[in-house]
């Protein structure tokens, strides 16, 4: 016990340690020069002129080639993109940019413009950097990052690629009842009158700036350019002027920094601006970024949610899938602030649970009470540990049990049997779960979340869209090196996925207008084609997103094609656009460079929901995951199915369904989770190593830890309710 406390209270005065140091080392970066003002910032240059228009003829008719295979095609076109990419802007970005975590340096928004159009060669992205490090300097810079990203890009009508402005808006509180999460803004102008004078962040947060400071420690050697980014940090966290609550938003000064500590006040400020945005939730069941209880009940209530701007959610990103809700219990506290730990299921172990039984193996006596003291006591404190959200960073269960090494853990404290998880997995901020829920605060009809599905890549390394290959672990992923000895969170992280609209045109409001219908479709990286559709009874298509008021049995169908293999290496017209030496920087000279071959879509599962019309309504029995699952074809022709619900109009109550389609598996970063050595008869992981290897440009499949996984799309919902 002793050996704990002693334990816990180095730990906190390290933490006091840090911020005294960056205090200091803030003070010296802030007087360095002579207190000289910090030099403008630079977004960086674009130095990649438009994709040759036979390459943007080329993309078009493969998938042209592709819907034809499918027999679809017509009015809209599959163009594929990234809608959540952080540049070294943002402060865990710019640490992370740094000596300490090995990596060569900073990463301005033109680096995303360049690898966006070149590297991935998406059709379209958004630039997400957090609002609480956007000073007006930086805002400024992204702006004219954007605008020369644009610039380059063509016709307006047809543009190789077209680059959206927003930030992320980040906020977090220890009580589910206090917290609304992450949520990424994008608007669709980028300059004039549908631009706010400023991001709208949801506090001051000073942890980033913290870590930027401590992770410049390695640069000691050529401190000035390391100082003049600290005066423009610690300006921003400590002197930077808040702007005053309660005023109108385009009235405050340019200069000022904006809060919104929640979602209502921000959509009333973009109200105020008469802006064309969306607002897109992400990350709510990370273990990481939200309390154990994180619970999205309180969040699908007016005003906290704003269906004119919430029309879509995240639902994979490179920290992982955020899909499914699986009914288990985390550790929590009592009363009196006792760890409460809950009892293991099938698909998830407590590491309270896990912590007891080995505090039992170190038993002298097993059957002894003195033992079962130690068990209670060695539960009891991972649970409490757990809870806090110092003990998750920084902790580790096996602090509690003397003898034990975070490998006697396993995999506890992780979602099993569900397709690449995040980790530290919360069920209740699931997408499932939120379109499972009825709020019933306001009267009898319920209200809802109606949001479709999207996936993206959360890169803090100006990489968009870095799902289109699987290599380079520490680079391609949020993985950092320098963490992998102590913690099982860098098997976790995986490349990126990315947005699929279909859209009547390439042009900037055709794509919006898509995401706004909610036309939209996310994949796990891959660029799977994906189709799913109504059949009215006059034999017209009614798309994915859309709400549909009938009594009649309702016909689907969903049509599918696999992603193109990749060919090594990168097409020569990006070796003539970027130049050898930024392809390497930017690339890794691996490129989208697909063959002529399409992979196999093995399977389609519908997952149909009817969302609860009490509130004594279980959540989980209103998910039927999967509902119908159909097996498709052999080979690479792509997959086409039909299917009715004979027992919607019985049911007489609202019901959506979504569809996955799913490819055969293949190698993919960080495929298997958390690694097991050492396994139970019930196949329980009794011993765990996280992934590990370091090193630049890739480092080789070795490093890459890669494993089979099954690649996929989720289509946006179908909704239906009688009338």
């Amino acid at each position: 016990m002793l050996a704990r406390i002693f334990s816990r209270s180095l730990t906190v005065l390290f933490v006091l340690v840090v911020v005294v140091a960056v205090l200091l080392v803030g003070t010296l970066a802030l007087l360095a020069g002579n207190s000289a003002k910090a030099p403008p910032v630079d977004g960086g240059q674009v130095s990649a002129g438009r994709v040759p228009e036979s390459r943007i003829a080329m993309r078009e008719l493969r998938r042209q080639i592709g819907e034809g295979q499918l027999g679809t095609g017509g009015e809209t076109q599959i163009l594929f993109g990234d809608l959540h990419v952080h540049t070294t802007f943002s402060g865990d970005a710019l640490a992370y940019s740094m000596p300490l975590f090995q990596n060569p340096g900073a990463r301005p928004p033109a680096d995303a413009c360049d690898f966006a159009r070149y590297c991935s060669q998406l059709d379209f992205w958004s630039i997400n950097d957090h609002a609480e490090q956007l000073g007006p300097e930086e805002w400024r810079a992204t702006r004219e990052a954007i605008e020369s990203c644009n610039a380059v890009a063509g016709d307006a009508e047809r543009p190789d690629i077209v680059a959206f402005l927003g930030w992320e808006w980040s906020q977090g509180a220890s009580t589910p009842e206090e917290h609304y999460g992450h949520k990424n803004v994008v608007l669709r102008q980028w300059s004039g009158r549908g631009v706010p004078a400023r991001p709208i962040s949801a506090r001051r947060n000073p942890v980033h700036t913290i870590i930027a400071t401590l992770a410049s420690f390695g640069a000691w050697e050529d401190w000035q350019p390391w100082a003049e980014v600290h005066r423009r940090l610690l300006d921003d966290l400590f002197f930077a002027e808040i702007c005053p609550a309660g005023v109108y938003s385009p009235a405050l000064p340019p200069s000022c920094h904006e809060i919104a500590p929640t979602p209502d006040l921000l959509f009333e400020k973009l109200d105020q601006w008469d802006v064309d945005a969306l607002v897109i939730p992400h990350g709510l069941a990370w273990g990481i970024t939200n309390p154990p209880e994180m619970d999205l009940r309180h969040q699908i209530v007016p005003p906290m949610h704003d269906p004119k701007y919430q029309r879509l959610i995240e639902v994979y990103s490179g920290h992982g899938a955020s899909e499914v809700y699986v009914g288990f219990a985390r550790a929590s506290l009592d009363g009196e602030g006792r760890g409460i730990c809950p009892a293991p299921t099938e698909v998830f172990e407590p590491c309270c649970h896990r912590a007891g039984e080995l505090a039992r193996v170190r038993c002298q006596q097993p059957d002894s009470v003195a033992c079962d003291a130690e068990v209670a006591a060695a539960r009891e404190g991972v649970a409490r540990a757990s809870v806090s959200l110092l003990g998750r960073i920084l902790g580790s269960p096996a602090d509690e049990v003397p003898g034990t090494t975070q490998a006697d853990f396993g995999d506890c404290g992780q979602l099993r049997e569900a397709f690449l998880p995040a980790y530290d997995y919360r069920p209740r901020g699931s997408a499932q779960y939120g379109l499972a829920l009825g709020d019933f605060s306001k009267g009898s009809t319920p209200q809802r979340w109606r949001t479709g599905f999207l996936a993206a890549s959360d890169n803090h390394s100006a990489r968009p869209g870095t799902g289109y290959k699987e290599f380079g672990r520490t680079e391609m992923t949020e993985g950092l090196s320098w963490s992998e000895q102590e913690s099982p969170r860098s098997s976790y992280f995986v490349t990126g996925g990315l947005t699929a609209v279909h859209s009547p045109g390439r042009d900037r409001d055709s794509i919006f207008r898509a995401l706004q219908r909610r036309e939209v479709y996310g994949t796990s990286g891959d660029r799977i084609l994906l189709h799913f559709d109504e059949i009215a009874p006059d034999g017209s298509r009614i798309p994915m997103g859309s709400e549909v008021e009938s009594s009649e049995v309702p016909r689907f169908e969903v049509r599918a094609l696999g992603a193109f293999e990749q060919k090594p290496g990168c097409p020569d017209f990006v070796t003539e656009g970027l130049g050898e030496e930024r392809l390497e920087w930017l690339c890794l000279n691996e490129c989208f460079h697909p063959s002529d071959r399409r992979k196999t879509i093995t399977r389609i599962e519908v997952v149909r929901i009817r969302p609860q019309i009490s509130p004594e309504e279980d959540v989980a029995e209103r998910i039927e995951d999967p509902w119908r699952s159909f097996a498709c074809p052999a080979g690479p022709a792509g997959c086409v199915i039909s299917f009715d619900d004979p027992e919607y109009a019985s049911a007489g109550r609202e019901t959506l369904y979504y569809v996955r389609a799913i490819q055969a598996p293949s190698p993919a970063v960080n495929g298997a989770g958390l690694p097991c050595e050492e396994r139970a008869a019930d196949g329980r992981c009794l011993r765990a190593q996280p992934c590990q290897g370091t090193g630049l440009a890739g480092g080789g499949p070795a490093l890459d830890c890669l494993a089979a996984v099954p690649e996929r799309a989720w289509s946006s919902p179908i909704w239906r309710r009688p009338g």
